[in-house]
């Protein structure tokens, strides 16, 4: 005779086993769902079809798309399970690289025959034109949640300077560290911005730049590496931790890279997979990073996370049964989603969006009802009983 207490146990190792395995996924083997972004109508199966550069706390992601043509590219904004074109300034080609929080886009576009300007696009209408430094080239790479934007412009006879953009008047030019170019990447919610310049003798230094001066990384890569010799910085979070790599082992010509991350004047190399090299590309305000490495062939780029102090390759957190090759991470925001680009299953290289499945609240939830629920089964048989 199988009696009411021998149901509930039974119930109860069903329970246990069923959340295990979902634990087990969650928590452990697979971490990630992976959702191909698409392109925007463009199928040539020669070139690429998609590619993300940036996400925004709300899940928006921001990048280029290969177009109906088959041969363009435009910016695109992915929202909602849709990606839409955001069109150009005018002529052929754009490319969205950066949204803040409020859904504001930055990137660059052509504007004539080989003449490239920053823009910004605000969600509804044509986009803005930045205009540039000197008349001629900018790129717009980051926007805070003040509108304020950063990039690099250029012209024929000028060099490439970082630029600071504040929603009115002309571009400001965030100077060098002593040599002829600079690049702006990224600015936090504060007002810092993270980058590379170059110093006298031409090398590249990742710099900070916060109230008013551009702060030189690279002494405290020095620091942790007398090998050192150039350094980049592409992302910076509200707490002013820096990411991006450096090079060691011979230079710029035969070394390899390291991703790094800066905080409070100390630098951390966050190691390469035991691989060639690495780049930390995005950091969130979690201190989670994302980035990619490579194991020294340059067609074998893998997206990376570190979080917890352990550099992980992404595509060991997704279901291998799905087909993707995950191989550059560009954007994490504060809920852990993840943008980049990868090769799908049928080999084309894509956009993608990796979403945290499930939800650990979920997990807590499921778990925390289920128990009850034998619980309250146990108590009400044991009172007939």
């Amino acid at each position: 005779m199988i009696t009411a207490t021998f149901k509930v146990r039974r119930a109860t190792a069903a329970i246990v086993l069923l959340l295990s395995i979902i634990t087990g996924q969650a928590w452990g083997e697979f971490l990630y769902t992976v959702t191909d972004l698409g392109t925007l109508g463009g199928n040539n199966i020669a070139r690429m079809g998609s590619a993300a550069n940036g996400i925004n706390n709300n899940g928006q992601v921001v990048g280029e798309a290969l177009t109906s043509d088959g041969e363009t590219y435009h910016a695109f904004l992915y929202s909602s399970g849709a990606m839409r074109d955001l069109g150009t300034l005018g002529y052929v080609l754009s490319v969205g690289n950066g949204i803040n929080d409020n859904g504001q886009i930055v990137g660059d576009s052509g504007i004539g025959d080989s003449i490239t300007h920053a823009f910004l696009y605000s969600g509804s209408g044509p986009m803005q034109d930045l205009g540039s430094l000197y008349g001629l080239h900018s790129y717009a790479s980051g926007i805070n949640n003040d509108g304020q934007i950063v990039g690099w412009s250029h012209g024929l006879d000028n060099p490439t300077h970082a630029f600071l953009y504040s929603g009115s008047g002309p571009m400001q030019d965030l100077g060098t560290l002593g040599g002829p170019v600079s690049m702006a990447h990224a600015i936090n919610n504060l007002g810092q911005i993270a980058g590379e310049a170059t110093i006298r003798d031409g090398t590249h230094h990742a710099f900070l730049y916060r109230d008013g001066s551009m702060q030189d990384l690279n002494g405290f890569l020095q620091n942790l590496n007398p090998l050192v010799e150039a350094s980049w910085a592409y992302a910076i979070n509200d707490l002013g931790q820096v990411v991006g790599k450096a090079y060691i082992d011979g230079g710029t010509s035969s070394g390899s890279t390291f991703a790094f991350l800066y905080s409070d004047g100390v630098m951390q190399n966050l190691n390469t997979l035991g691989w060639y090299s690495s780049s930390a590309l995005a950091i969130n305000n979690k201190g989670q990073v994302v980035g990619k490495a490579n194991n020294g062939n340059p067609y074998n780029d893998h997206a990376v996370l570190y979080s917890g102090g352990v550099m992980q390759d992404l595509n060991n957190l997704i279901d291998p049964a799905s087909g993707w090759t995950l191989t550059s991470a560009t954007g994490i925001n504060d809920n852990g989603w993840i943008c980049g680009t990868g090769r799908n299953p049928s080999g084309n290289t894509r956009a993608f969006l990796l979403t945290p499945v499930p939800e650990p609240s979920t997990l807590v939830a499921f778990t925390s009802l289920s128990l009850t629920g034998i619980g309250l089964a146990a108590w009400r048989r044991r009172k007939r009983q």
